[in-house]
């Protein structure tokens, strides 16, 4: 019943960028804070940036400050990351999650890789 689908990795050189979608439905999207996390391997998943279901206020892994973007559209269901200047650091898969008070969904994660 309820879906969030991530899309829009891949390979990029550095320096470059990549606009990463999550899409989701069969719920009240602008109910939900979103997030973006990713997971490297044999790393832990971290936090990468998040977007408070009201007011706008984000949040933002320090090494990505003024490179990456999040933002949401409520009429098309979709939060967005825009990632810029990547790194090869970046590299790993990023997964979308929505959460509220009594719900914490997350998406299956797509992959980017940064490398020349």
């Amino acid at each position: 019943q309820v879906q969030v689908v991530e899309s829009g990795g891949g390979l990029v050189q550095p320096g470059g960028s990549l606009r990463l979608s999550c899409a989701a439905s069969r719920f009240i999207f602008s109910m939900y804070a979103m997030s973006w996390y990713r997971q490297a391997p044999g790393k832990e998943r971290e936090l990468v940036a998040a977007l408070a279901s009201a007011g706008g206020s984000t949040i933002y892994k320090n090494s990505v400050k003024g490179r990456f973007t999040i933002s949401r559209d409520n009429a098309k269901n979709t939060v967005y990351l825009q990632m810029n200047s990547l790194k090869p650091e970046d590299t790993a898969v990023y997964y979308c999650r929505a959460r509220n008070p009594g719900n914490d969904y997350w998406g299956q994660g797509t992959q980017v890789t940064v490398s020349s």
